[in-house]
């Protein structure tokens, strides 16, 4: 459109202060609740009461409550209470209204600005508690102050009459009873999971705090949970490693205030590979640190240097230990709680007072080195495991530059295996990895190859969660992923690096088939995490069910779409025992190897056809179903809770088999279409 054309079009739209669009009160809120809670969908739900809580949890750091109690509600309602002070509910001087409604009606405005409101607070922006009353359809605020029981209630944010009393009471707190807005929100249940998870951490971060969470919904087995942690993050590390085996005996603790910032500090050193570090600022988590975790690593590295140079661990001839070296197979939380914390970002993923360093620095050094002091075997066994560290990542270097320098430099260049995308643009190209040649056969002539890659692997890869990088980079199919990826691994993995947009784990619908993608997935977690956090990695959902009634096929993914198949063409309840077996001819298939069976079953013209292996597909089936990406199904992964996640892992993948036994006993009856 020429310049000209573009001045007759806009000739008549007026631009005035009519145009100019104010939203008073709570509006800004609904309009763009993103900004305010992340989402619309889970987290943002979960989010309300994230807020309300912490406005409890800011009390108790004040000094004037001890017990927090969480409620889920019939009809999707939920109650948080504290004993508390209690919100104010006497005329604020400015707006001329009840301090209450002024709090849950006004943005910004609360006890976390000026002076003599809270020393230090988890609300920064004081936000919290009106945006949880502008996103609920209803809401109820309940103070106890001053020998009475106040009232109010609210619609979409605004006050449906004015503070009353409602009654008497000695006691003193706040009840907040809220009906998330289904309008809002794409989901609207919330998963008592992750409410317990958060309020646990809550409870470890907020030492000698009571927490008492009920599930008293309609539908819902009632349950309850009370936490209460006198040992605070100190029980947390013991929690945290109640599945590892220790290398030290005592957990190291410490708790000191300095310039007005408290800094509380507990590790533990294990026996595993890997470090496991949080970082809290005023009880909210910062997943990217910030400047107390800096300063924690700082002095960490020096003290241990110098501790060791003074009792000769190391000699005079010996290099110092890295800060990689001194963080293997550490557990740590570093929390401060400060009077005006600065984050990066509206989600607070990092802390930026940079007067917090030197503060950390400061408290952590004299600390650690008192600890090594009192502690000589405790030292000794860190040392060892410090040392041993950093001789293993020497041997993992030179591992490294042996396989994938000269992979990339010597014209090794991508593994032979792998039958590449025509495509350069990582952007528009994606890597499916799958089980076995066989799969591998039927997904290379089924793909398009102009963006999809295909690296089939033999077998199962090694269990990672138990091996060092040298041992990992020794295993060929390993070798042969990470290199595909262009990553690179460990010190110098840059993702800026990664040849592909989206990595597809594609295994068969079996138990092996879920050992290896599980195999995969850790692999993934422990060393290439910001794959995940990114949204690189990807699950593909192959058809469980194949059903033709003369030309019309159907794909089935699942047991409850198989149960709807079943009704449309009056199918009972049949044992898909083996009646037939196919094979594709034309599939890349080892000859020695076994044609997986396939069940089927004819019933009234109809054929039930159940795959046990993606290689019973001929490729254009394996391309309709799960590969074009206009049908396919597939599923991203995340990470959602870390510390779960991390859990999780360790007992699945971890050497101790007890905790195993436990997990596959307590989950074994919730198992559908397990294969054996």
């Amino acid at each position: 459109m020429l310049k000209k054309e573009i001045k007759e079009k806009n000739k008549g739209q007026k631009y005035g202060a009519e145009q100019i669009t104010v939203l008073e009160g709570l509006d800004p809120v609904r309009k763009r609740p993103g900004m305010y809670i992340g989402n619309t969908a889970s987290a943002g739900l979960h989010h309300l009461i994230w807020e309300v809580v912490d406005n409890g949890i800011d009390e108790a750091m004040a000094g004037h409550a001890d017990t927090i109690e969480v409620r889920l509600l019939p009809e999707g309602k939920v109650s948080v209470s504290d004993n508390g002070r209690g919100i104010p509910v006497d005329t604020h001087k400015v707006t001329k209204k009840s301090a209450l409604e002024t709090v849950m009606t006004t943005l910004h405005a609360g006890g976390k600005f000026g002076d003599g409101g809270y020393k230090v607070s988890g609300g920064l922006h004081g936000v919290g508690v009106s945006v949880v009353n502008a996103l609920s359809t209803w809401m109820r605020s309940e103070i106890s102050r001053d020998g009475k029981v106040w009232m109010q209630e609210y619609k979409i944010g605004k006050p449906v009459s004015k503070v009353k009393a409602i009654g008497t009471s000695k006691k003193t707190g706040t009840t907040q009873i809220f009906l998330p807005d289904p309008t809002i929100f794409t989901v609207t249940e919330f998963d008592w999971n992750i409410v317990v998870e958060h309020l646990r951490q809550q409870a470890y971060l907020t030492k000698g705090i009571k927490i008492n969470i009920y599930d008293d919904r309609s539908g819902h087995t009632a349950k309850s949970y009370r936490y209460y942690f006198e040992g605070g993050i100190a029980s947390y590390i013991k929690h945290l490693n109640h599945n590892n085996e220790a290398k030290q005996q005592n957990v190291f603790y410490v708790s000191k205030e300095k310039d007005d910032i408290s800094v509380e500090i507990s590790f533990q050193y294990t026996t595993d590979y890997r470090e496991v570090m949080y970082a809290f600022a005023n009880n909210i988590h910062n997943p990217e640190g910030g400047s107390h975790l800096v300063g924690f690593k700082a002095a960490l590295t020096r003290v241990l240097n110098k501790y060791a140079r003074k009792n000769g661990f190391l000699k005079e001839k010996d290099q110092n230990l890295t800060s990689d070296d001194v963080r293997e197979g550490l557990t740590a939380i570093v929390s401060v709680k400060l009077p005006e914390p600065q984050f990066e970002g509206q989600t607070k993923a990092k802390l930026g007072n940079v007067e917090v360093r030197p503060v950390v620095e400061s408290i952590f050094s004299e600390s650690l080195e008192i600890f090594l002091e009192e502690n000589p075997r405790d030292a000794k066994d860190i040392l060892g495991k410090c040392l041993l560290a950093a001789q293993a990542r020497a041997a993992a270097r030179s591992a490294r530059e042996t396989v994938l320098r000269k992979g990339v430099l010597d014209g090794l260049t991508l593994p032979g295996k792998l039958a590449d995308c025509s495509s350069r643009d990582p952007k528009e190209s994606e890597l499916y990895i799958v089980e076995g040649d066989s799969a591998g056969g039927s997904a290379k002539q089924g793909r398009d190859r102009r963006f999809q890659a295909i690296l089939p692997l033999r077998g199962k890869i090694l269990n990672v969660e138990r091996a060092r990088l040298d041992k990992m980079l020794a295993n060929n199919e390993i070798k042969s992923l990470i290199i595909a990826l262009g990553t690179n691994i460990g010190e110098q993995f840059n993702i800026e690096s990664l040849r592909y947009d989206r990595i597809i784990i594609m295994t068969d619908a079996d138990v092996d088939g879920a050992h290896i993608r599980t195999l995969l997935l850790t692999l993934f977690y422990r060393h290439f995490p910001e794959l995940m956090r990114s949204g690189h990695i990807y699950i593909a959902q192959p058809p469980l069910y194949r059903v033709q009634q003369g030309k019309d096929v159907q794909y089935v993914y699942n047991e409850a779409a198989l149960e709807l198949i079943k009704k449309k063409y009056n199918i009972q309840d049949v044992d898909l025992a083996v009646e037939a077996s196919e094979t594709d001819p034309s599939s890349e298939s080892d000859s020695n190897e076994e044609t997986e069976e396939v069940a089927v079953k004819k019933t009234a013209k109809v054929n039930l056809q159940r795959y046990k292996g993606l290689g019973e597909m001929n490729p254009s089936q394996l391309w309709e179903t799960t590969m074009d990406p206009k049908t396919r199904l597939m599923k991203m992964v995340t990470i959602e809770e870390a510390a779960k996640a991390d859990e999780v892992f360790e007992v699945l993948m971890g050497s101790e088999v007890a905790p195993r036994k436990k997990f596959i006993q307590t989950r074994a009856k919730s198992v559908q279409n397990l294969d054996i």
